[in-house]
């Protein structure tokens, strides 16, 4: 290239703001000396955590480890199906006595929590914080940990376990864990807020009408040093950025005229699930774009959540559907959930398909993981738990199908595996026995 290649940690900066920007052909050259080209792309994982384990008879697909055809609550995933594997028979161990609370804790963690009610509580690392610690080192956050809910339940919450173990996915050592946001304008704030407290940054983004304003001065500056492709790229992210913002603004413009909340959902969030839920997605996505952070946790609800989806047709409190007794209605009622929660998923699937990076786009670059660490709620077991391993192409992963064990194998070992195609050499993750064979292609790497 005859002009000058700019770093791939270049930001548009104001007083109090910074945007990070997306990878551009202008930055191969630089990246090429360094630790990443668009030949050895930007490794993320995403882990994605849905309550309440799911009606497995309508989640398994049919026989075959090909999916040719998806179940009743994965069928939206169909664009995105070659992205896609299936895991099956996956058992969470340490998780029994089987409760909500255990479920939620060993999802990322595939440790014992201390039975306890007390502040004395003790887990483990969890998968995301391992892979954080190696990967993370070069962003702005070294992991985004978000969820729907607010955390306002302290104390004991599910059979003598205290509710940091269902508030928390993740956690930075075995007594740390890592407080999840729910609240958009806070994680917009994380994600372009400069320098200070939380408050500081908080009152500089409100001081304007958007943080595209605030960064033009540098923004007129950088597009005089790119070539049209990156130029229109820019614009495309800017355009994201943008839509995003005018979402969260509406969010909280739209406080005064709501009735009173739901106690599961923060004050100045979009009345509906499913709009929050994108929201949120799309703030991970932009974190990812802009490499903000290459690792993200997002908790759909907390175990034991009392929300309601009218969205779904589902009336019903979802923790007293997940009991169902098996009443063929209940469980016809909690699929629905699933398939709910799994279209929002898919929705971000075709997102991040459809969004460059690199030599690829974003779902190609960045794998995810998506499940529950419960199987049957209804006896609160943590065998033949619901999981799907989406994107991850660059990084050889095969796709289109459905891998199910003979016998039960530890969630562990797919997490190890997860750990590996990104880049994070372990040799052992909690209970894990081995890595996965056949989930990906050798890349030699």
């Amino acid at each position: 290239m005859a002009r000058r290649s700019i770093p791939r940690r270049t930001f548009l900066r104001g007083v109090g703001a910074t945007l990070a920007l997306p990878l551009l052909d202008a930055m191969v050259p630089a990246l090429s000396a360094g630790t990443a080209s668009a030949a050895t792309p930007v490794r993320r994982l995403g882990y994605v955590f849905m309550p309440m384990g799911a009606d497995m008879t309508r989640w398994t697909p049919p026989p075959g480890e090909k999916l040719d055809k998806l179940s009743f609550i994965l069928d939206s995933l169909e664009p995105v199906k070659q992205y896609l594997t299936v895991v099956s028979n996956l058992e969470l161990r340490n998780a029994y006595p089987g409760t909500h609370a255990t479920s939620n804790a060993a999802f990322l963690s595939c440790a014992r929590a201390k039975h306890t009610e007390s502040n004395d509580y003790y887990l483990g690392t969890t998968v995301d914080q391992v892979a954080a610690r190696e990967i993370g080192r070069q962003t702005q956050l070294p992991s985004l940990e978000l969820s729907m809910d607010m955390m306002q339940t302290v104390g004991q919450c599910d059979n003598g376990y205290a509710c940091v173990y269902q508030n928390n996915l993740s956690w930075s050592s075995p007594t740390t864990p890592l407080p999840a946001e729910a609240h958009p304008r806070i994680v917009f704030e994380m994600l372009f807020g400069e320098g200070g407290s939380k408050a500081d940054r908080a009152a500089a983004l409100r001081r304007r009408a958007s943080l595209l304003d605030f960064v033009k001065d540098d923004l007129s500056r950088l597009n005089g040093e790119l070539g049209a492709a990156d130029r229109a790229r820019v614009d495309q992210y800017l355009e994201s950025v943008r839509d995003v913002e005018r979402r969260v603004q509406k969010a909280m413009a739209d406080v005064k005229d709501k009735s009173l909340p739901d106690l599961d959902r923060p004050v100045g969030v979009p009345a509906s699930y499913a709009a929050h839920a994108r929201l949120m997605f799309d703030l991970q996505l932009l974190a990812f774009q802009g490499d903000v952070t290459r690792v993200t946790t997002f908790q759909l609800a907390r175990e034991t959540s009392n929300r309601t989806y009218p969205e779904a047709g589902v009336a019903d409190p979802h923790h007293a559907l997940s009991h169902h007794g098996n009443d063929p209605d209940k469980v016809a009622r909690m699929a629905r959930i699933n398939r709910f929660h799994v279209s929002l998923f898919a929705e971000y699937l075709q997102k991040l398909k459809s969004t460059p990076d690199g030599d690829g786009t974003l779902l190609d670059h960045t794998l995810l993981l998506y499940g529950s660490g419960m199987g049957n709620p209804n006896v609160h077991d943590h065998v033949n738990l619901p999981a799907i391993v989406a994107g991850g192409t660059a990084h050889g992963m095969k796709g289109g199908r459905h891998i199910r064990f003979e016998k039960t194998a530890p969630l562990a070992n797919l997490h190890l595996t997860l750990l590996d195609k990104a880049g994070v050499r372990v040799e052992k993750f909690a209970d894990s026995s081995g890595k996965i064979d056949g989930l990906f292609e050798p890349l030699g790497i």
